[in-house]
């Protein structure tokens, strides 16, 4: 399949580019660079630089493409707070121009990176798809919304869609893993500590209602993210759009997070209890049901060893090639 993928050289969008690929297709990808990597685009992929939304049109006239996965979007929650203009443009204009230039040219297949934080803060975890949505923060409202006008535009033209709201991304593939100017992950910025760039991890709070006392999180292995958006790809029909909640079903604590990043880097580690903030929950776990029983999607990669082993080769590969630079 001739595929466009928006957003392909950050982080979740150039790992699925990059297994699109592996799988056959001919990957198109558009991206601007202000927060992904040229060098995480593969070197497979046709490249276009630019905005999404001054690009898309021209890209998809160019024929033959038969389905586009959007990846595009700016995605840190506190930013999205003091900045909601650009967040309300870059995501849900953006994607309005997506939508229109994919009808324009027939393109009637779409896969959609979403996000958990559509949710706000759940009333019940697991969390299913048929969750209240109440969104805390304009990321997670620009996010809601984009789902409302796919929804509009598979009832209205036909559009076969699928929204795949992610809990939280880790681990690496191969040469592509979490590599941004601004990190907000726990994992990466745990990781950061065992190279040296940082001196120690924040742990806000150590007296949720957990086993541990710090919050627990659901964690995703970038490579399962890749599959499912694969699978929902290959069954879009026309005229429906599905949305499918990507998660592990298993939920880890900070403390358990840190630990085995310890076991993994043999690095101490140093970790400092700060303040709770706000509107943190205590647990944020998916339920996956609905994508294993209608996708067939059977994440392989739980185990958080295995997640934070892949995420440590690639961060420390990066800090090799860091610190080979600084020596020459």
């Amino acid at each position: 399949m001739k595929l466009l993928v928006t957003g392909g050289a950050g982080y979740v969008g150039s790992v699925c580019a990059t297994v699109l690929i592996e799988h056959g297709h001919d990957v198109t990808i558009i991206d601007n660079l202000s927060t992904g990597n040229r060098e995480a685009i593969p070197a497979q992929a046709t490249f276009v630089e630019g905005d999404v939304r001054n690009l898309a049109n021209d890209v998809l006239a160019q024929g033959g493409f038969d389905a586009v996965l959007h990846f595009a979007a700016r995605s840190l929650v506190g930013e999205s707070v003091e900045v909601p203009a650009e967040y309300w443009q870059d995501n849900l204009v953006t994607t309005l121009a997506l939508l229109d230039a994919m009808r324009d040219h027939d393109v009637k297949n779409l896969v959609f990176s979403s996000t958990a934080a559509t949710y706000g803060e759940p009333e019940e975890v697991p969390i299913t798809e048929d969750a209240p949505t109440n969104p805390t923060n304009p990321y997670g409202a620009t996010k809601l919304s984009i789902d409302y006008a796919i929804t509009s535009y598979a009832n209205a033209y036909g559009l076969g869609a699928t929204s795949l709201r992610y809990f939280n991304v880790a681990g690496a593939y191969g040469n592509v893993g979490e590599n941004r100017e601004v990190e907000t992950h726990l994992i990466p910025l745990v990781l950061q500590v065992a190279l040296g760039h940082r001196d120690k991890i924040f742990m806000f709070g150590d007296d949720w209602p957990t086993p541990d006392g710090t919050p627990i999180r659901d964690y995703i292995h970038i490579v399962d993210l890749a599959k499912a958006h694969i699978l929902a790809m290959e069954s879009n029909s026309s005229g429906e759009h599905r949305i499918f909640n990507l998660g592990s079903g298993e939920g880890y604590s900070v403390k358990e997070v840190i630990e085995t990043c310890r076991e993994v880097t043999k690095h101490s580690i140093p970790a400092e209890v700060a303040p709770r903030r706000a509107g943190d929950p205590a647990v944020l776990v998916a339920s996956s049901e609905k994508a294993q029983t209608e996708l067939g999607w059977n994440p392989e990669r739980t185990d958080l060893r295995t997640i934070v082993e892949d995420a440590w080769a690639f961060t420390s590969q990066l800090g090799e090639r860091a610190h080979s630079a600084k020596r020459v």
